[in-house]
């Protein structure tokens, strides 16, 4: 044998070649190149590029197409910033040709044919939308969703009465549409009936707290035939029904309260997010507490022997 080792060489196992091309793999592309573009044609594309003052989308198939700003959207504090390469977007046809070989463009046509199918659905689902107001005109104020201006009347700002509309301005607030129509272009919006829930979620929470027992004081609210409303403060109120108000009847709560008159109330039972309160009650314990006085009181024989028995031991010289 040669001192020389062999070595034996593997030869490397052949590479599989990629799947030749068809002409399959571009009927799309070559579909779409040959589909008519008309002015008014909603299409889908990829930004390739963005400015300041344009975008533009490749459709994969035919000549491209430019997006002016002015084209973007009617929110007057929109921009391209949010804008990024290789995000899909759907715009109008609104010229086949800009002068030079490209499509004209319109996300805002777009968007006011596709949004309405969107908002509509929002005010179906009742779904909740943060906006931003933009702009402040008579009787409310305006902010933006899906491109769309939308009218918050000032009555669905808040749940109180709405001072200075120009507070608003701005702000950040959570509201849902209730009313979508596409034919009127009419969009509005409204945060009461949010606030309103979520007012009832703190009230029920508030409510569940209450102990049955608790003496606390209130303000007379309201006076109705069958009972008195006592605002007890942190937005609870509770009813003195007309037979929990007096030990002795009466006809109409009137007899004894007053509105604001500021009375001390027992809590007897909460249900059902309703508080039922007590003035009765108090009477009947400060009556049971004078009678454990008068009873613990000495027998005027008791007292007498008791002054007896301390002078008993003294003499007088």
């Amino acid at each position: 044998m040669s001192d020389e080792t062999k070595v034996t060489e593997v030869p490397e196992a052949p590479q599989a070649e990629a799947p030749a091309e068809t002409m399959a793999d571009y009927e799309d592309a070559i579909n779409a190149s040959f589909k008519p573009v008309h002015e008014g044609d909603i299409l889908t594309g990829t930004v390739i590029g963005v400015s300041e003052e344009e975008i533009v989308l490749d459709f994969g198939g035919y000549t491209d197409g430019v997006v002016k700003l002015a084209d973007a959207s009617d929110d007057p504090a929109f921009t391209f910033r949010d804008i990024e390469v290789g995000q899909t977007l759907s715009a109008t046809v609104i010229r086949k040709d800009n002068g030079q070989g490209r499509l004209q463009l319109s996300l805002k046509e777009a968007a006011s044919v596709l949004a309405w199918d969107r908002l509509k659905q929002l005010l179906e689902d009742q779904t909740n939308l943060k906006v931003k107001i933009g702009g402040i005109v008579k009787g409310g104020a305006v902010a933006y969703v899906e491109g769309i201006r939308g009218f918050i009347p000032a009555s669905k700002l808040s749940l109180s009465y709405v001072e200075n509309l120009e507070d608003w301005l701005n702000k950040e607030i959570e509201v849902r549409v209730i009313t979508a129509d596409p034919e009127e272009k009419r969009l509005v919006l409204s945060a009461r009936e949010i606030l309103r829930e979520k007012e009832a979620e703190e009230r029920k929470a508030r409510v569940s707290n209450l102990e049955i027992g608790l003496v606390t004081e209130g303000k007379v609210e309201s006076l109705m035939p069958y009972g008195a409303f006592i605002d007890l403060g942190n937005g609870l109120s509770g009813l003195v029904h007309i037979s929990q108000i007096s030990q002795q009847r009466i006809k109409h709560p009137g007899a004894v309260l007053k509105e604001g008159q500021t009375v001390k109330v027992k809590v007897i039972g909460v249900k059902d997010g309703k508080i039922s309160l007590s003035m009765k009650a108090l009477e009947d314990v400060a009556a049971v507490e004078i009678q454990e006085e008068t009873y613990s009181l000495p027998k005027a024989e008791e007292a007498t022997t008791s002054l007896a028995s301390l002078f008993k031991n003294i003499k007088l010289n």
